[in-house]
């Protein structure tokens, strides 16, 4: 398998994560996508929607961050962070599904404005925050109840599920994500960053130090 990224994007992060997770091994074709290589006519032959992460796999040339997971599950046989009861991988769909459609877009916008502006020397828009705070409210609180007297999403232990929903939020301190009132968020996105895959996957070693100095 051939995995084209950028560890420093919210789903190239979640698929480097999650096949460490996995146990998935694959060759790296690294882009640069602050460069702009996604949306080169080689890279749009692999995904038309000029969008990072994409897995080639012989035939199979894969784009959606969830699906990659999946795919790379079942390829490893792997029924701890992928179960095959029945009920578990529905619950697991339901979660990547939401992340995907849902969760992603909360939490993003705080990311443009907060980590994505300051980066390209433009300043956040309060009332853009303001306004979107309700969403990311709304769906932060179906998290939240989720999480209530549970330490993971789906199943007892780590899932790809957890890598999913937590990739979002993985700048989450820079994000500035309100997270005050998500006492249960907070300690299942503390047991996240203690996972070795995560912190493996951390983006921050890949950003130029001229960059993060903007974020201080």
């Amino acid at each position: 398998m051939k995995l084209y990224f950028d560890p420093i994007t919210v789903n190239c992060r979640k698929v480097v994560a999650g096949l460490d997770l996995i146990g998935a091994g694959y060759d790296e074709e690294v882009l640069d996508y602050f460069g702009g290589d996604h949306k080169k006519p080689d890279y749009k032959e692999i995904n038309p929607n000029a969008e990072l992460p994409a897995l080639v796999d012989g035939d199979l040339v894969l784009w959606e961050s969830n699906a990659i997971l999946v795919y790379a599950a079942e390829k490893a046989g792997n029924r701890t962070v992928y179960p095959a009861d029945p009920k578990i991988r529905a619950d697991i769909t339901r979660w990547l599904l939401w992340e995907s459609s849902k969760w992603f877009e909360g939490c993003y916008v705080f990311l443009v404005e907060n980590v994505v502006k300051p980066i390209l020397d433009d300043k956040p828009d309060q009332s853009v925050l303001e306004n979107h705070a309700p969403t990311f409210h709304g769906l932060a609180s179906i998290l939240e109840a989720r999480l209530k007297d549970r330490e993971w999403i789906s199943d007892d232990h780590a899932t790809i599920a957890d890598i999913a929903v937590a990739a979002p939020m993985h700048l989450h301190g820079v994000q500035k994500l309100p997270l005050e009132n998500y006492p249960g968020i907070r300690a299942w996105m503390s047991r996240v960053e203690a996972l070795p895959c995560w912190q493996k996957s951390d983006p921050v070693p890949h950003i130029p130090q001229e960059l993060l100095a903007k974020l201080a």
